[in-house]
Parts: C-alpha cells; structure tokens; sequence
C-alpha cells in the first residue's frame, strides 16, 4: 500500500480526497499534530472520498469510508486520533476480511468534545442508540440534526441507517450483554445511550449503564416491568386510581375459561409478557377466546409471556397514543399521534406490530391531552416512584377513548418510543432532541418545553407478504431514492440489508416505513402514498387507508 497524494485533514474539510493503490487490508491510521496556540476545540465531520484501485481486479472504484476521531486538548498541545472504522460485517456485501471498504457509503465522525463559542463553553455528545428497526432508524435521523449531538452509533442498525448516513451502524455489538456495550461506550467516549428495544430494557441493561455512570434513557428492568408484565401493570392502575379496563389474571385455563363465560364476547385475553406486539388478540366469540386462552396457556406459543394471562373487558372506542417523556419525577408530554394495528384495511385482520400512523390525533384534544397526563401520566410517575422504581425514558399510553364516555382509558404501557408512531413524531420535533434527553437522564425536565413543526405527518409501513405470519425473505426492494425525492419525506428502514449487488432485501416483517410531512394530513397523506407508488417491491404489501378515521374519503383508495 503507497500513498500517491498526501493525505490533508482541516477541522471544515468535508470532501478531503485520498488516493491508495493496491489496497490488501482494511487500514488505520494515526495523525498528531501540535498547534502552536492556544484552542478550546475542533469540532469537525470529515467525510473522506477513498480512491481504491485493485491490481488483481485492474479496476478502481471510490468509496466513503468511516473514520472514528477523537480531539484531545492539553494547553497548547491539539492531539487528533483517527482510524478507519471496520467493513460492517451483516450489511457489508463482502466478509469481514474483504479489504475493500464496499459497505459504507457515509459515515458519521464522533468526536468526544467540547465545543466553543466566545469562549463559553457548549456540552457536545456522541450517542449511542440502541436497536435496529424502524423507530431506531427515526431516533438516529432526528439527532443528527440536534446541535448538541457530536456523533451518533447505533447498534445493531441496519442497511438503511448506515446508507443514510443517519448513524455509524455497529452491528456485531450484542446489545444484551451489558459489559460489551458499557466498554464500546467507554473506548469511544459515549455520553448518552438511547435504548430503543423493550428486550434490553427488560434485561436490566439501563440498570448496568446507569450504574456505570453513562447516561442512559431509559428506565431501569423494574420500572420496565410496566410494559413487561400487564399484571404489573394492572395492579399499578388499581392500586393509584388509574382509569384502565376492567381484568382479571389467570394462569389456570380452566379458571380463565369460567371467567370469560361469565363476562361474555367480545372480550380481549392478552399475554402477561413481551410477544413482539402479538400478544393481544380481540375474541369476538367465546370459541374464540377459549382458542385464544389454550393457545397461551396450554400449547405456549408465546413461551414464557404467555405463561400468564390478563383477560380485560372489551373497550369500545377509538385508539389513540400518547407519549410523555420522564425524568423520574416530571413529566412533559411529546405530540399526540394514531397507530393503526390490524393488518388489513378497514382495521381488519389480526393484530401487528403497525401498520402505519399519523400525527396529530384529532382525537386528543388539548382538553382530552391534559386530562390523559393529569389522571393516568402524572399519577403513574408518581406511583412508580412510591414503588421504589422511579421511571426514566418514554411513556407510551396506548389508550381507548370510549364512545360512551368519550374519556380516556389506559390500555397499555409501552416502556419506549412506539413503532411506527415514533416515526412521524420524530419528524415533527424541531427541538435538540439529545439535549432534551439528556435533561431527562439527569432529572431536570421540569421546565422543559418541546418546539413541535405545524401541520401533520403520516407513516405507511410496507411489510414482507405473508406478515404477521410467516414471510419471505430476501426479496429485492428498488426505487428507494425515488421515493424519498418527493417532498418532505423520508423511508425509514425496520428490516433491511444489502444483497451481494448493492441491491437493498427485505430481512423482516414490518420493512419500510415511508414517512411524509405536509401543511396538514391531507397533504401528509398524499405525500406518503405518492412515495409508496414509486417504490419497486413485489414482496410487499400496505395499508392503503392510513388515516381512515381522519380522513374518511381516502379511505383504500391508494395502492395495497
């Protein structure tokens, strides 16, 4: 390996260009330099365009490739590390001892600094976001544009993350094993975790950063027991006055079949733990729950969340989502937005993990958003922390607004930002979204207030055929960019990698979620579904009336 041209870094670079010929081995390199005066910082993103000519091939190609930095200040002595990141192993289309750097096409620089202005000085942080789906992909896009975020990791991520440039994707660290990622974030100065993923939350894995003293949103596996057992969170309800369905919890089928007979269908049996967003089912007829009770308890299709069951009373209404984010004590809420579960049309078909979603919710009135934080939010925070769990992170209230009534009532708890809801809401925050977390990871959200964009947003989720059943994967997806060149919107990626062509593959359920932005739902709507249209995938599928309840005359009028 020689270098033809020397190789120039300056703190505004951003297209710096490196010629090597004959590249064997992936490479790293150290630079050091003094400077002369004095300097509080360098704050820079260095995008490096890497010329690789291969003399086995006689050919030469350009690649963006990855460089990790770190500035370090002693007096008069400027001290800068660089070193090129590693080929990401699942969506490098070579192995990892492919030499070529094939798999990156952008990067994000991290810098553990401080920034300066007129010599007052200006907290920067290097994130790392935990999870690989949709929502984390939505988190990622909206810290790269907070002002007081350095660098943004995220672990696993996916093709779709790395290819935007939205995060350097890390996917060969286990985020459950909670040693490995408290080291990754240790050697590369990581001053804020966002866990996206209930899974490691549940784990404890808040639980061994916090104690570590890395700054972590999200609560502690005791506070997430609000999500990870519906019994838990049942008994929170009755025990602070929290307006929720009516329940009984079985882990007995025959004690659970006697309770349904005598409460009548329809009525709603749900497993006690996380069943990736399946867990719930809706029996319309006794036959249909007993089915719905043996499935849990007798023949165990969830495994151990379906150990237990909660049986609740059937609400009728419309669902609405609600989020606040908390700090252990205070709570402020975020927008409001609308999932739509079922898989078909019309909210028929069974339950998924969503299909697609818009914000804000008609629904959720001003009125009917300060009584859902002064009679299930506030007293939940409050609650948690009489319990000896104080929550930190986001609460997700899925909730019924009843027709009868028309007042609100806890279905759920979520533990973390939903999927897709996240989505369209993180398109709409116009606030330092890494600022703000980090006032909730350090108790100090009272006070804070969130700047939110006017109008609406809209997410469509396109899914593998087949979902939420067995699917196929591997099917290829095109006219990506196609898409996103519609005003205002943008595909965040759930389950994607990159074939040996470059060509992106589905590798999950829920794939895309093609999210817009417009002067109001309408406007939204078209947008999303103008996006859709211009995508090339034969193995998917989609809604085609995202925003029926809002928007009635669109209702499956765009392609499915």
């Amino acid at each position: 390996m020689k270098l033809v041209s020397p190789l120039i870094f300056s703190p505004s670079c951003t297209n710096s260009e490196v010629r090597f010929w004959s590249i064997k081995y992936a490479f790293s390199l150290r630079i050091f330099f003094r400077q002369a005066s004095r300097m509080a910082c360098i704050s820079a993103n260095i995008g490096t365009s890497v010329r690789i000519f291969d003399s086995h091939r006689h050919s030469s190609l350009s690649r963006f490739v990855g460089i990790h930095c770190r500035c370090i200040f002693r007096n008069s002595l400027s001290v800068f590390y660089g070193g090129a990141l590693r080929p990401n192993s699942v969506y490098h289309h070579g192995t990892r001892d492919d030499p070529l750097f094939n798999g990156f096409r952008s990067f994000s620089a991290a810098f553990s600094s401080i920034s300066s202005d007129n010599g007052v000085a200006e907290e920067r942080v290097v994130v790392l976001v935990i999870g690989g789906g949709g929502r984390e992909h939505a988190i990622c896009h909206a810290l790269k544009r907070s002002p007081s975020c350095n660098a943004i990791f995220c672990a696993p991520g996916n093709a779709g993350i790395s290819n935007a440039g939205d995060a350097m994707c890390i996917s060969d660290l286990d985020i459950l094993d909670s040693s490995a990622v408290i080291s990754f974030c240790q050697k590369w100065g990581v001053g804020l975790v966002v866990v996206g993923p209930e899974a490691p939350l549940v784990a404890g894995l808040a639980n061994d950063l916090v104690k570590s003293g890395i700054p972590t949103f999200g609560p502690s596996s005791e506070a997430a027991a609000l999500e990870g057992s519906k019994t838990f969170m049942k008994n929170l309800c009755d025990k602070y006055g929290i307006p929720t369905a009516k329940y009984q919890t079985f882990t007995d089928p025959s004690a659970a079949k006697k309770y349904i007979k005598s409460q009548g269908a329809p009525i709603v049996i749900k497993a006690d733990g996380l069943a990736a967003g399946k867990g719930v089912i809706v029996a319309m007829t006794l036959d249909e729950a007993y089915e719905a009770v043996d499935s849990m308890l007798v023949k165990g299709v969830f495994g151990s969340a379906g150990c237990r069951v909660v049986v609740e009373e059937f609400l009728e209404g419309e669902e609405a989502s609600f989020f606040a984010l908390v700090d252990g004590e205070n709570a402020i809420p975020l927008e409001s937005a609308q999932d739509h579960k079922r898989v078909g049309d019309g909210d028929t078909g069974p339950n998924t993990g969503g299909m697609g979603a818009y914000s804000p919710a008609p629904i959720l009135t001003k009125e009917l958003q300060s009584l859902v934080m002064e009679s299930i939010i506030l007293p939940t925070v409050k609650g948690m922390s009489e319990e000896g769990c104080k929550f930190v992170g986001v609460l997700y209230a899925g909730l019924m607004i009843e027709k009868k009534s028309g007042l609100p009532k806890l279905i759920e708890y979520n533990v973390r930002f939903g999927d897709p809801e996240c989505q369209v809401l993180m398109v709409r925050l116009e606030s330092d979204l890494a600022r703000v977390l980090l006032a909730a990871c350090r108790g100090e959200l009272s006070g804070v207030s969130l700047n939110w964009s006017s109008g609406s947003a809209m997410v469509v989720v396109m899914a593998s055929n087949g979902y939420p059943g067995s699917y196929e994967k591997g099917t290829v997806i095109r006219n990506l960019e196609e898409a996103e060149q519609v005003p205002s919107v943008k595909v965040f990626h759930a389950g994607t990698a990159l074939d040996s062509d470059g060509n992106f593959i589905a590798t999950g359920g829920r794939v895309l979620g093609v999210t817009a932005k417009g002067k109001d739902l309408e406007e939204a709507w078209e947008r999303a579904y103008q996006a859709v249209e211009q995508i090339n995938w034969q193995g998917g599928f989609n809604r085609g009336d995202i925003g029926w309840r809002a928007l009635p005359h669109k209702r499956s009028s765009a392609k499915s």
